[in-house]
């Protein structure tokens, strides 16, 4: 906006390469080609290529040009090269540290970091912003302080916090002085905290006020911690180290830390692009949690491509609020930093998002489908209790504008000003750019955020071992259903799996296991080369897990999920997240844990009701426990009302007999972090889950014998 984003250069084609791209503009529809070979003998593989109506997003590339199978996809924009990188000017950003030294130059005048200050009765004032140029000379005093109180470059150091601009401020710290940041989610427990600290060596812990009695109670555990930095103490005097701790750690907080560094400034000491940059660890939902290693190129080569049709400038604010732990938001504020936008931390109360997201008026939304799911419930809900007519209302707006936008149309004016105008306005009313990931969302919600709210709306694919996103839609795709086509600094294929009979020889469309390779892809898993190899093939393959099929144009959509399967006394296999991600549509459901004994022929849940949908259900219905949701929960009449709409939301999706679950427990408490449920991505510990509702468990096959 502010500036034109640079073609990319013309890539020398060598003979080979024109070769294939000539095969590929001859490759047939999928329906087409079954039974076709080339004169040359190659077999054709049923691919998502274009036809007369479907854009084609993706490019089907043979992996070697002797197998004569086009079965890697890349992305349509790039078939030819993989972006490492920033394109002309920007292609000398390989590191962090250039992406700090590059924006900070470039954008010196404008907002970078807001925060809002709560006062001690609670009310949230103004955002206060830091510029650029203020961010520039705070990254430099406090690199130079950590080098002065004797830290050197290549340690590794933790920032244990929630979201704030310390956070992000220090982090830029260590990338000018070569140190591989190591970031802890803040609603982490003190046996995960004893373990990162010590499984990644941390010599350093820079930890918020919030999280420092944690951090203290672990710390003689914790003997190569030689420094903890302590912020947003709010001028609040540090606790003393416990008399216990013996190894030599200091103490200090972050401002006198950067006055040590404007005494003593230091020269950066910048990173290779090769170099590792971080070390984020991944929710352990089976055990201890594995450290994924990343380096320079593959943050700095995943930003790139997600940034690719995404058009970010001055005027843009990001609404920092998912953690930034997570390899989703990290990535997400590299992409806003490098364009010159501005990032306006939440309070770190979840119950205020809201009102922080009226205050800052962002233009970039990026959640997860927990909370898409609660905005659409919230909306619809507000639509049935508002009456026939405000329904009535709604519907031929909601048609009429996604007809118009199916046909590349402006929406009708009158429908906009009297109906989705106050919608926007929920989101602050300036947002253009939405995102979802992490987990799946349903299509029904995807199309929701797209018709009610404007703006572009983009589903994203991705894992921390991949520095974030594989594949994402397209601004001009308005499908739903899907996860787009590879980023790109990806090439993604699928592989056969066939003890749960995907091949990619399926019709209509190739179907396997995802597999991603490029400069984004990890270097491996920290002291761990075992759970590495696991995942990470000698031709530089990432096996992702997940089962994905190619629709037309080069789409992916995830069907499937190759772990946490299990086999039941029939022989079938069965997916529990497929299945939960299918009842998660049903309006009682809120959360369910679907489990399935190898012994048996049947599945069994337990199932978490939303309290706001059943207790109004309860009410209409003369229940006489409406007002008591725990005694809701354990009569077995509604756990049978909850259980036919479950039944019949799973033959609506298509799920097999085997698939759907024969039986219900109600369990009136959320699965959550704090009991111990949910990793702090809110991904469900499975065997936890097992061992805490094992009971229930025996009890729901014992009734179903």
């Amino acid at each position: 906006r502010d500036f034109q984003r640079p073609q990319r250069p013309a890539c020398t084609m060598s003979a080979a390469t024109r070769r294939v791209l000539t095969l590929q503009g001859h490759v047939a529809t999928a329906a087409d080609q079954a039974s076709e070979s080339t004169s040359s003998g190659l077999r054709l593989q049923p691919t998502a290529a274009a036809t007369a109506t479907v854009p084609q997003y993706a490019i089907a590339l043979p992996e070697r040009l002797a197998d004569g199978e086009f079965h890697v996809y890349r992305n349509a924009s790039s078939p030819t090269a993989l972006m490492t990188g920033y394109a002309p000017p920007f292609h000398g950003v390989k590191t962090l540290h250039d992406l700090w030294e590059s924006t900070c130059s470039r954008h010196s005048e404008r907002p970078a970091f807001g925060t809002r200050q709560v006062s001690p009765d609670g009310h949230a004032g103004e955002y206060s912003w830091m510029t650029y140029a203020q961010v520039y000379a705070a990254r430099a005093a406090l690199s130079s302080g950590l080098l002065a109180a004797g830290r050197r470059p290549g340690e590794h150091m933790g920032l244990y916090s929630v979201n704030n601009t310390e956070w992000c401020l220090l982090e830029a710290g260590m990338t000018r002085m070569s140190a591989v940041s190591v970031p802890l989610y803040d609603t982490l427990g003190p046996d995960a905290v004893r373990f990162i600290c010590n499984h990644a060596e941390l010599t350093t812990v820079c930890v918020s006020l919030a999280c420092l009695p944690t951090m203290l109670g672990c710390l003689k555990d914790c003997p190569t911690v030689m420094l903890l930095v302590v912020f947003a103490h709010g001028g609040h005097p540090l606790p003393p180290l416990p008399a216990e701790v013996t190894h030599g750690c200091q103490m200090v907080t972050m401002e006198a830390l950067a006055a040590a560094g404007r005494a003593r400034p230091a020269a950066p000491v910048p990173p290779l692009e090769q170099a590792m940059a971080t070390i984020c660890y991944t929710s352990g939902t089976t055990g201890d949690p594995k450290g994924v290693m990343l380096t320079h190129l593959n943050l700095i080569s995943n930003a790139a491509a997600y940034a690719d049709d995404v058009d970010l400038g001055a005027d843009d604010a990001h609404i920092s609020y998912l953690p930034l732990a997570h390899i989703y938001e990290r990535v997400t504020m590299l992409v806003c930093l490098f364009a010159g936008s501005r990032a306006g931390f939440f309070r770190g109360d979840v119950l205020g998002l809201l009102d922080d997201i009226a205050e800052l008026k962002p233009t970039l939304f990026c959640s997860v489908p927990r909370l898409w799911n609660r905005i659409y419930d919230k909306v619809q809900a507000g639509i049935r209790d508002g009456g026939f007519v405000k329904q009535k209302l709604f519907a031929v707006a909601y048609a009429s504008k996604k007809k118009a936008l199916e046909e590349g149309r402006p929406p009708p004016a009158l429908w906009e000003k009297l109906v989705f105008a106050k919608l926007r306005e929920k989101l602050g009313g300036r947002v253009r750019y939405m995102s979802t990931g992490s987990a799946p969302i349903s299509a029904e919600v995807m199309e929701f955020l797209r018709v009610c709210f404007g703006g572009v709306v983009f589903e994203g694919y991705g894992m921390t071992e991949s520095a974030c996103v594989i594949s994402k839609t397209h601004a001009s795709d308005f499908t739903c259903g899907h996860v787009g086509s590879p980023v790109a600094c990806c090439e993604v294929k699928l592989e056969d799996v066939p003890d749960m009979r995907y091949t990619t020889a399926d019709t209509p469309y190739p179907r396997g296991e995802v597999c991603v390779r490029g400069p984004s892809v990890f270097k491996g898993y920290f002291k761990a080369q075992d759970k590495t190899d696991e995942v990470l093939d000698s031709e530089g393959w990432l096996h992702t897990g997940d089962i994905g099929l190619w629709l037309p144009g080069g789409r992916l959509k995830i069907i499937d999920r190759k772990k946490n399967i299990f086999k039941l006394a029939q022989g079938e296999y069965v997916a529990p997240e497929k299945i939960e991600n299918v009842y998660a549509r049903d309006k009682f459901v809120a959360q369910s844990f679907v489990y399935g004994d190898s012994l048996t022929s049947s599945l069994v849940a337990v199932v978490v009701p939303d309290e706001e949908v059943l207790a109004p259900w309860a009410k209409r219905n003369g229940h006489p426990a409406a007002g008591d949701f725990a005694q809701l929960c354990a009569d077995p009449a509604v756990a049978k009302q909850i259980l036919a709409s479950m039944v019949a939301i799973g033959k609506e999706a298509g799920l097999r007999g085997f698939e759907q679950v024969k039986a219900i427990h109600l369990h009136p408490a959320l699965f959550s972090v704090e009991n111990g449920l949910f990793t702090p991505t809110f991904k469900l510990k499975r065997p936890q889950a097992r061992a805490r509702f094992q009971g229930d468990i025996d009890r729901m096959y014992a009734g179903l014998k």
